[in-house]
Order: structure tokens, then sequence, then C-alpha cells
């Protein structure tokens, strides 16, 4: 009988993995005592771990105690709360205008998607609901958005990043690319010019800190225990099972999918195609293999379609002439037609929609173990015989999008197709609307957004 057990947690200092005994350690949910927690130990044959990871600070001094981040949903009330607070302090009638612009000083750290979009949204709340209710100072606030880089929203098209650029200048956000943040006091924010190396200081009212991703202390602890120390994040392989070890397996932004490089297993894809040992590989051979090896090495087919190649023919084509399929070719020969195909390997980015499909592939994997465990479905294996249980995970990129303020959203979709504009807003909604886990989530966040549209946003502190 198979038993599922799930740990939810508020903190990652509540866990402890212990990867040899098969053991998970946590705290129990006491809020009311917190310090007086009790351990409990949680058993498993086999572990899924999806903890995500904790923003990014890059040991800056000051980050921690003084920004607030965009990971949590605790962050986001605390982010609505600053902002209401700062409204509410810069309009007392004892306060001087510079303690005015000090207050409504808004700096956003980090221009990715997500800084990106809290900006712009964060534009739009101040400029359509807090003016109207604080209009005597609605002329002191100030959104700065700070890039290291030299342009906002780097991983995008390039008109998307310029459009987005100029539409911020127009909408009067401070857009401060090869800025680099070193310090950050209770009082100001100090930054470093990249170009020039000048250090200035700024009085700020609050800092969202957006700047990437760091790994979570428990899985620093779950590395070392595996040997995989020197990394940033778990390595998994492409069936999303850890690296180390045959039975935790991960997913999401606490991990990263290590896919093997055909060259470290050339050798072993030559002898598999080599079916008659002769120590040379027509192109016959191994077209009758070279569906499963493109399903284990992706990278392959990725590089004959970049390349325009249907076929391993084109590609020995390509390396070493005209040839016919009755030709043979040696292991060097064939090192030579491979030997570029590893450069186009690229880690998944640490998305909502890598995460959602790696959930979905796993948990069809483990409904479906027992019968592919008697009847493998997946690849030849390369290095040992037979198949591989299951087909290996293969991310579907759909597209990604950046709401950029003012009912305005750029998507860039599979097939080079970019569309920026109020009408991608719409689309932008749909698509939001439909990745909700329920009905129930979906009318909610539609419900909201109409009353947003009707009666503007809520501005309570609450």
């Amino acid at each position: 009988m198979q038993k599922k057990v799930e740990i939810h947690y508020s903190e990652a200092e509540c866990i402890k993995i212990d990867a040899q005994n098969k053991k998970v350690y946590c705290l129990s949910n006491d809020k009311t005592n917190l310090k007086g927690r009790e351990e409990f130990a949680v058993d498993f044959d086999y572990l899924v771990i999806a903890v995500g990871a904790r923003p990014n600070t890059f040991n800056i001094p000051g980050v921690e105690e003084n920004t607030l981040f965009l990971k949590e949903v605790e962050d986001a009330q605390k982010i609505r709360k600053t902002v209401i607070e700062c409204f509410e302090k810069a309009d007392l009638p004892n306060l001087d205008d510079e303690a005015r612009k000090k207050l409504l000083h808004f700096v956003v750290v980090g221009g990715g998607p997500t800084g990106v979009e809290f900006a712009a949204q964060l534009h739009d709340f101040l400029a359509e609901d807090l003016s109207k209710l604080y209009p005597t100072i609605k002329d002191f606030v100030k959104i700065t958005l700070l890039e290291g880089t030299d342009h906002i929203l780097n991983m995008f098209d390039k008109r998307i990043t310029a459009f987005a650029e100029d539409k911020f200048k127009r909408d009067g956000i401070n857009l401060r690319t090869g800025s680099m943040v070193v310090n950050v006091s209770d009082k100001d924010i100090s930054i470093k010019d990249i170009k020039s190396g000048s250090i200035s200081s700024e009085p700020y009212g609050m800092i969202v800190w957006s700047t990437g991703i760091g790994t979570r202390p428990v899985m620093i602890d779950l590395m070392k225990q595996i040997g995989q120390g020197n990394r940033r994040v778990l390595a998994t392989d492409e069936w999303l099972r850890v690296e180390g070890s045959d039975t935790i397996y991960a997913l999401g932004d606490c991990a990263t999918i290590n896919q093997r490089k055909v060259m470290e297993d050339i050798a072993d894809i030559f002898k598999k195609a080599d079916k008659d040992n002769s120590g040379t590989l027509t192109v016959k051979e191994f077209q009758e293999v070279l569906k499963d090896i493109c399903e284990r090495y992706p990278q392959l087919e990725l590089y004959l379609k970049n390349k325009q190649m249907h076929s391993l023919v084109d590609l020995l084509k390509a390396s070493k002439g005209d040839i016919k399929e009755s030709v043979e070719v040696d292991i060097e020969e064939f090192k030579s037609a491979l030997s570029q195909v590893d450069m186009l390997m690229k880690n998944l980015p640490a998305t909502a929609q890598v995460a959602s499909q790696q959930g979905v592939y796993l948990a069809n994997c483990f409904n479906r173990m027992e019968e592919c465990q008697k009847n493998p479905e997946g690849p030849l294996r390369i290095r040992g015989e037979g198949r591989h249980r299951f087909h290996p995970f293969r991310y579907r990129h759909l597209g990604q999008f950046a709401p950029l303020g003012g009912e305005q959203t750029a998507a860039q979709l599979p097939g080079d197709w970019v569309s920026i504009g109020h009408s991608t807003q719409w689309l932008w909604y749909s698509v939001y609307a439909s990745k909700q886990v329920s009905w129930r989530t979906r009318a909610l966040v539609v419900s909201d957004w109409l009353r947003r549209f009707i009666f503007g946003r809520d501005s309570s502190s609450l």
C-alpha cells in the first residue's frame, strides 16, 4: 500500500533531509511555541523535493535587513503595507519636502521579468489610485529601477527590451542600467556605476529586491551529503532523479537537469549502434537507433534542426562530403561528425512554466511506475542493456509574457513571434486565468480584475 506524506513549512530551517537513512526531519508546526517545537522524523521510500529557492542577495551588506523580496505571499503583504505606510507618513503636515521625497522614493533592484513587472504595476498603483487619495504629495513620488547589465529583460527579444525601456521613460520611471548595488543601510542605498566606477548614495522609502534566486539551506546540506557540495543548485538526471541518489527526485527552482553530453558517451553510442561489432558503422545502422539517441540526447535533435539537417546522412555530408548510406565510418569519423553537438546545451530557466511541466511529468511517472517496470517505454540504455523505464523529461516552451503596465503587455511566443500592446494584455489575462489550479481560483482572480476596473485597487493597509 502506497502512502503519500506532504510536508508543509514556512521556514527552510524546519526541514533536514538524511539521504543515507531515507529520513526527513521536521519541526512540529506549533506556532504558539516556536522555540520549543519538537522534532519528528518521516521515513520515505521515494522523496520528491520541490522547495523552490530563496532570493539571491550576493552577500551585499544590508540587503537582508533593509529590503523586501518578491518571493512569498508574506512578501507581497509586507510590500503592500510598506507602500501605504510610506504615503501615510509623507502626508503628515510637519514634514519638509526632502523627507517626503525620501519616503516616496521606491527602488526596485533587478531588471528581469519579475522586477520589471513589479515596477510597472507599482507605477500604475501609484498613478491611478494613490495619487487620488494623496493629491498633495503625488509630485514627490519617484520609482527607480536598477539593473546591472546594459538593458532590462535581457532574456527577451530586443524589440521587447527597447519597447519596455521607452515606455518606462515615458511613464517617468527612473531606469538606471549598468548600476550595481554595493550597500544598503536603513537610510540610503549605495549604487556603483559599472562603467565609471563611481559610487553614489540615495535615500529611499522602500526597496524591493528581485535579482535572481539562491539556494535554500536545506538544499545546501543535502548537496554536501550526496557529493554535490560545489554546485549552486541540485543536479538531477533527465528523469528528475537526484544524482547520487536512487530514491530522491527534485523539480522546480531548487534543481536543474544535468543533461549528459554526447561526446562523453560517444564510444558507448557507437558500440550500441554497431550491432554486428564490425568496428565500423553504416548510416543505416545508426538510423535504426537515431530516434532513441535523439530522445536520450536532445541536443542532437536540436543541432540537426538548427543546421536544417534531417538525418545523420546530412550530418556526415557536412563532415566529410557526399556519402551514401552504404558507406561505413569508424569511431574517429563518428566523433568528428558529432563534435559540435554539445555546444547547444542549455539549462532550463527557473520559471513556474518549467516547474509545472516537471510536476505533471513526475506525477505520471509515479502513477505508472509498476506498469513501466514490467514494460519499459523509454529509450535504449546507452551504457547498459534494455530500455529505461520512462521517457526522459522534455520541456516544451510555450512562450513568455512581460506585463509593462498601462494595460500593455509584451509576449514572445514560439516561432519568434513577438506581440506588444493592449491586445497582448488580454491574451495575458486569458493565459493567467487558465493556469489557475481550480475554477474557484479562476473566478476569484477574474472578479478581482473586474473590481479593479470598476472601483480601482484596494488601498487599505490590511
